[in-house]
């Protein structure tokens, strides 16, 4: 058998990394297919979706604002405050079965598909370089030439591109939490009238260009522990990517026999390194699954490219399971998947009940801290405290009544409140009843209504007094 190549990639050791510890640049090379073609459709997508959340309004508001020094929250026409804290249990719990649900069912189609990793460094910054140093064979020309003056040059566009893009990204996430019109105000006014928003949004930028012009796939194969859970999360029926043993084996060019000559056997695997030279990881897909694979398909458009040209079916590298890549039936339904889709439809209806049990406003009764009641000229006096706040998108007016069993002499020096969006207020309110009418602690009800919902809600408070005990 003959020598790997020398720059081969090995199975137990990282592509990025030369045998001497140093960093070894990863330069993919450009395919056409049918899955780079729709994940660059899918690109564009989460990108628009990303810049428009703080810029389309729903219900007033932007679809996203994340108003974190105000404790205000506006996720999609709903309003949120501290107090619905408790709802990102539902929501990280569900976002957490269901990656554990798609895990074992698709693999890490989240991985090459959806994680704002992959969108921005191959939706974007990989463009960029694509533009300014050209093709693989190019840009791996360039990394060992010398930095002549034309180098240079085209480094600094390069690089500053790089930067522009970083900050635009970066103001677009803070956008999320000051909203875009508090975006453009604060950027109109300049950094020392808002110096921690322009900190954060330098401090995004720095870590973006760091991440996107250099570290780039380091961040999924050393940093995220997602790549070394999915073993975890996975089984033999999982949809992964993989290559064809059976058919590719034994590898070899191709290769051209004299008449009367017996041909060497050969695989459908021409040994022509267009799966590794696509990777952005630097793994040879032949070798196995690997916790460096990140399900972009590349390899398998790069490969299909291929076996078209030599007139061979595609699918020699392709999305499959272990079990359907060894010519067994892959399994849809399985103990693990029925499991893991219990958890997550669970978690979800969870989050669903919370969110539509969800009330436009909070109205809650306290009594007044101190002595429970007040006896004066006769009459026992009761004090307590309403706090109201407005948990609908626009404003809207709150109107208190209370009810009571006994005769009494109820005071509300506030009795139609109006709030803005999340704005909250407390309203005194004090009830006196003739000494000799309180017999027994009686209950009585406060009611408020909404003048935009509609609702109403009703609380039930204990008068007490003298003979209360």
């Amino acid at each position: 058998m003959s020598a790997a190549p020398q720059n081969s990639p090995r199975i137990d050791q990282l592509s990025s990394i030369r045998a001497d510890g140093s960093r070894l640049a990863i330069h993919p090379s450009d395919v056409q297919g049918r899955f780079i073609t729709r994940r660059r459709l899918l690109f564009a997508v989460l990108m628009a979706i990303y810049v428009a959340l703080p810029l389309v309004q729903v219900g007033g508001h932007p679809a996203v604002h994340l108003d974190v020094a105000a404790r205000r929250f506006y996720l999609f026409g709903g309003t949120y405050n501290a107090q619905d804290f408790w709802r990102v249990l539902f929501l990280v719990t569900s976002m957490g079965f269901g990656l554990l649900f798609v895990t074992a069912w698709l693999g890490r189609v989240w991985c090459g598909w959806a994680c704002p990793q992959t969108v921005f460094l191959e939706g974007v910054y990989r463009p960029i370089e694509r533009f300014f140093d050209g093709p693989r064979e190019r840009r791996l020309k360039l990394s060992g030439s010398p930095w002549t003056p034309g180098r240079v040059v085209r480094a600094g566009l390069k690089h500053g591109a790089y930067l522009g893009v970083s900050l635009l990204i970066s103001h677009a996430a803070l956008s999320l939490f000051v909203s875009a019109g508090g975006l453009v105000s604060m950027v109109a006014a300049g950094p020392t009238v808002s110096p921690v928003a322009f900190a954060w949004a330098m401090a995004v930028t720095g870590a973006l260009y760091f991440n996107f012009a250099w570290f780039r796939e380091q961040l999924c194969v050393v940093v995220c522990p997602y790549g070394r859970l999915q073993s975890a999360m996975q089984d033999r029926d999982s949809l992964i990517i993989g290559y064809d043993v059976k058919r590719g084996e034994p590898r070899g060019r191709m290769l051209k026999v004299k008449l009367g000559e017996v041909a060497p056997p050969r695989g459908d695997c021409v040994d022509c390194r267009r799966c590794v030279m696509a990777c952005p990881t630097g793994i040879d897909i032949r070798n196995g699954l690997q916790m460096d694979c990140l399900a972009c398909a590349q390899c398998v458009d790069a490969c299909d490219d291929v076996m078209d040209k030599v007139g061979r079916p595609r699918g020699l590298i392709r999305y499959d399971s272990l079990n359907g890549l060894d010519g067994q039936k892959r399994r849809v339904l399985r103990p693990r998947l029925v499991l893991y889709g219990a958890l997550m439809v669970a978690a979800f209806t969870g989050l669903a009940l919370s969110l539509v049990q969800r009330v436009p406003f909070e109205a809650n009764l306290l009594r007044f801290q101190g002595m429970p009641y007040l006896i004066e000229e006769g009459t026992v006096r009761n004090q307590f405290e309403l706090h109201l706040v407005n948990k609908n998108p626009s404003e809207t007016t709150l109107t208190i009544r209370v009810d009571s069993p006994v005769p009494a002499q109820v005071v509300v020096p506030q009795a139609e409140v109006k709030l803005a969006s999340l704005e909250s207020f407390r309203v005194p309110l004090f009830l006196t009843v003739q000494r000799e009418r309180v017999t027994a602690p009686f209950v009585f009800t406060v009611e408020v209504k909404d003048s935009a919902s509609g609702e109403v809600k009703r609380m039930e408070a204990r008068f007490l007094g003298p003979t209360g005990g």
